[in-house]
């Protein structure tokens, strides 16, 4: 009945904008997350399968009284786990981010591998970790593992265990074996935005101080009132943020400044969500990836990682081959040219004039790339997970992406028997799904890799 009532509340909140959302940018009705006895008119209020996961029994409830552990809460409802299939999602729908085993699709056209999952969010469904997909190339057996293609967040009761390989954040000292949701989303949302003008200084309250209450979501664009604060993007956490989970010292950057539209999980086959960035992305995953964090550089010299940060700017080669660059050969495009796959900041800290730049838009359109914008980790990664390797946004083990049909047009590589390209996802709409629903046609035939939409070697 709990859980009903959510599920409720969570859809009238995508019916009347951001107004009656869950967590409205910071800390939601207590009763979502945790349960005082785990018992509602005689029921457990935790679901099933997190109770089996994590040995409970009805009065008994997860770490901190929650209704599961850090993560396992979350999915409680941000991921639709019915076993009815009327009351299924059939695509991507609403605030899901994951989805559940016995819904992924397969990965080849008859591989009988699923491993194909269905949200199409910015910060991607961790789903796409279930499942590991064997092939072959060149007749050598291999396994695209899944484990590789996110952050491998614990959360028993919905099937996520610790990354198998990485047992510390890579350029970093966290511990994989911890990470949570709330390893980076704060659950109570205390960070905020008292100046809309000014998104990147925030505070966090006091013992001994006051300041303004949040108001609604600072994930949309919205901007501040008068006495009245906003949240910070996706209730990140905030300078100080320190988990008990988190054992690499509190948080030294904020949340960073981006505008996402109001409907953000569909397909990208026509229409592309755009999430505009504005500054502090790297900065923010810094916080648990130290050494990946590349600001300023000189050109040739080693020992450096790509740049990503406040500090490195595209530059003005790199900002024109990017409004160019259509595809391979192709550099005839003037205007935005701006594609969700490779997404850039531009240095706004205005939430209210990162909205207009955000939206369900056209492709193509979008912020226009400028010398001053930066380069950040998410121009590259997708926050949560993908479908390739290193939760990137697109394919990058090979130098193609698509072939060619025999009539010369952009196709996906459906070779059920070599994996060179396909890497196992040899079914087409498998390969539709890695790019969120785009075709091969958005691409050009034997399309090298988009790294070329910087840098444009191709």
């Amino acid at each position: 009945m709990k859980f009903m009532k959510l599920a409720v509340a969570a859809v009238a909140s995508f019916a009347f904008g951001n107004a009656y959302a869950f967590h409205s940018g910071g800390v939601a009705e207590c009763e979502g997350c945790h349960t005082m006895h785990n018992s509602l008119d005689g029921q457990p209020m935790i679901p099933a399968d997190v109770m089996a996961a994590n040995g409970l029994a009805q009065y008994e409830a997860g770490p901190y009284l929650l209704q599961g552990n850090q993560s396992e809460n979350c999915l409680n409802c941000h991921q639709n786990s019915s076993q009815d299939p009327l009351a299924q999602d059939k695509g991507p729908t609403g605030y899901h981010i994951s989805t559940q085993p016995s819904q992924l699709a397969l990965a080849g056209d008859t591989a009988g591998v699923p491993a194909v999952p269905m949200q199409m969010t910015p910060g991607g469904d961790f789903g796409w970790i279930r499942a590991d997909v064997p092939y072959a190339v060149r007749g050598t057996p291999a396994t695209n593992h899944g484990s590789a293609r996110g952050h491998n967040i614990v959360a028993p009761g919905y099937g996520y265990t610790a990354d198998p390989v990485k047992t510390t954040a890579p350029g970093g000292s966290f511990v994989a074996a911890n990470l949570m949701c709330s390893s980076c989303h704060d659950p109570h949302g205390r960070a905020r935005v008292l100046d809309s003008t000014t998104a990147d200084v925030q505070v966090v309250p006091a013992l001994g101080g006051a300041t303004a209450p949040i108001y609604t979501s600072g994930s949309y664009g919205a901007t501040t009132k008068p006495g009245l604060a906003i949240g910070v993007f996706r209730i990140l956490g905030g300078v100080g943020y320190a988990p008990k989970s988190y054992n690499a010292g509190a948080f030294t950057a904020p949340a960073p400044v981006a505008a996402a539209p109001s409907s953000y999980n569909a397909s990208e086959a026509v229409s592309e969500t755009v999430v505009a960035y504005g500054k502090g992305m790297s900065e923010y995953c810094a916080n648990c990836h130290p050494a990946m964090l590349q600001n300023g550089y000189v050109s040739g010299t080693s020992m450096q990682v790509h740049p990503a940060g406040n500090g490195a700017p595209l530059g003005a080669t790199i900002a024109a081959n990017y409004l160019a660059y259509v595809k391979s050969g192709d550099l005839s495009k003037t205007g935005a040219n701006y594609t969700s796959l490779i997404p850039f900041e531009t240095g706004v800290v205005d939430t209210g004039a990162l909205r207009p730049l955000s939206g369900r838009l056209a492709p193509g359109a979008g912020p226009v790339a400028e010398a001053t914008d930066n380069v950040s980790c998410l121009s590259c990664h997708r926050a949560h997970a993908s479908g390739f390797d290193s939760m990137l946004r697109f394919a990058h083990e090979n130098e193609f992406m698509t072939i060619a049909d025999a009539t010369g047009a952009a196709a996906f590589d459906t070779n059920a028997a070599e994996g060179k390209v396909n890497r196992g996802f040899y079914g087409k709409v498998a390969q539709e799904t890695q790019y969120y629903g785009r075709p091969a046609t958005k691409f050009a035939p034997y399309q090298r890799l988009l790294c070329n939409k910087c840098h444009a070697k191709d």
